[in-house]
């Protein structure tokens, strides 16, 4: 009898493992390394998804600015392609990027055939209005609030650089906390940044 119920008890103390495994995604047999090597992809899962965000919140803003002020276009649209760019590479590998990372076209200059992605059919969008050039919805759930775009045309380019300068600051904060690899492309996009803030605000003098 003695022998049973310590057979069942060990049965049961297995199959509780089994399942706690399986509720944290990892088998009993996996190693501590293997566990923690999941635990650091799915912390850089994350940290690239808000980086992506941020920049991708920059970009809103590039598009909100081109579209008030569409004469802007030839000196703004080369920092939006990198822009464009810098969300792409800080994105997840495999993510689909929001509408919104496509390159907007120009009045005075058409975007880069290489920036522009291939059409899918899951991300064809309705033919543009006869009024404009396609700009993200306002009400689309992915995309953040922007405020307001000034009326004045050198107000809208500093408020872009003190964005751009947010941005930067951003993703210099997410360097603790990042990988190598992708601390190095963090440093790179948030370096991009500041040039850019210098850039907008030293031609709005």
């Amino acid at each position: 009898m003695d022998r049973t119920g310590t057979t069942a008890r060990r049965a049961l103390l297995a199959a509780g493992a089994a399942a706690a495994a399986a509720l944290t995604g990892c088998s009993p047999n996996e190693s501590g390394p293997r566990r923690a090597t999941l635990r650091s992809e799915s912390a850089e899962t994350v940290l690239r998804e808000r980086g992506a965000e941020l920049s991708g919140a920059l970009l809103l803003r590039y598009d909100a600015v081109l579209t008030a002020h569409p004469a802007l276009a030839a000196r703004l649209s080369p920092l939006r392609s990198e822009v464009v760019r810098h969300v792409e590479a800080l994105a997840p590998t495999g993510s689909r990027l929001p509408p919104r990372t496509r390159p907007a076209p120009s009045a005075s200059r058409p975007p880069s055939p290489a920036h522009v992605p291939p059409a899918s059919p899951t991300q064809a969008s309705p033919a543009p209005a006869a009024s404009g050039p396609e700009r993200p919805a306002a009400s689309s759930p992915a995309a953040p609030a922007v405020p307001p775009v000034p009326a004045d045309a050198g107000a809208a380019v500093r408020e872009l650089a003190a964005a751009e300068r947010r941005t930067a600051d951003g993703h210099a904060a997410a360097l603790s906390a990042a990988p190598p690899e992708y601390a190095r492309l963090l440093a790179s996009v948030a370096a991009a940044g500041a040039v850019h803030a210098y850039l907008l605000t030293e031609g709005s003098r």
